[in-house]
């Protein structure tokens, strides 16, 4: 007898003839499941939190590095993990942009110094991420694939800095060394460090439910 997962849709038929039920074939569903909403929501969450702390130690960091010709942008991959990991974790369109939304709704909520824009910085952040997983056809979570959008999510923040924040005012050479700090920090913040989570979440059973903790060797 065939079984199939929730995340699975079977194309099985039984037999009439002989009365066996030949091997399902399964394809991944991209619908969202309510245990996609609510995981997806925690990590926005939690990630809310983590931005809103990673704002406080910003300020301080922030002034030093002003004087540094752009290398400040080292600093924003601590605001796009969340999107990243989302994205990996739950393996479903929109799943990027939804925790990295969240996750700014969040620490808007809690407080920041830069108020309702972190929402619209969320957005872009988010689909910085999204875009990238839905060039592989949400298919490829290697870790390639996964620095990948991170990187692309970094380059998303250092654009829309040195177009419209403080750092729009930076001379020609020191915006470009602020986008690609921002897509070093990305790659690495937010790529990296989510890709190493996943795998360490996949490891403990807590992500069973779940493609990314099913997959071979806890491989994302």
């Amino acid at each position: 007898m065939s079984t199939s997962t929730p995340e699975n849709r079977s194309t099985a038929a039984r037999d009439s003839s002989t009365g066996f039920t030949p091997k399902a074939r399964t394809t991944p569903t991209r619908r969202w499941r309510v245990v996609d909403i609510v995981v997806a929501s925690v990590i926005g969450v939690a990630a809310g939190v983590v931005f809103w702390a990673w704002g406080l130690a910003y300020t301080p960091i922030d002034s030093v590095l002003s004087f540094s010709g752009g290398f400040e942008g080292i600093l924003n991959g601590g605001w796009l993990f969340a999107g990243v990991l989302g994205g990996i974790v739950i393996r479903k369109p929109g799943a990027a942009v939804y925790t990295e939304v969240v996750a700014a709704v969040v620490s808007m909520l809690i407080g920041t110094q830069w108020g309702f824009s972190v929402l619209i910085w969320g957005i872009v952040q988010g689909l910085g991420a999204e875009i990238v997983l839905a060039v592989f056809l949400y298919k490829s979570w290697r870790i390639g694939t996964v620095l990948l959008a991170g990187a692309v999510a970094g380059l998303a923040v250092g654009l829309m800095d040195t177009s419209f924040a403080s750092a729009a005012a930076y001379a020609a050479g020191s915006k470009t060394i602020y986008v690609v700090t921002s897509v070093v920090s990305g790659t690495v913040l937010a790529g990296l460090l989510s890709w190493l989570a996943a795998r360490g979440l996949a490891r403990t059973g807590a992500l069973s439910r779940f493609a990314s903790g099913r997959s071979a060797d806890a491989r994302v």
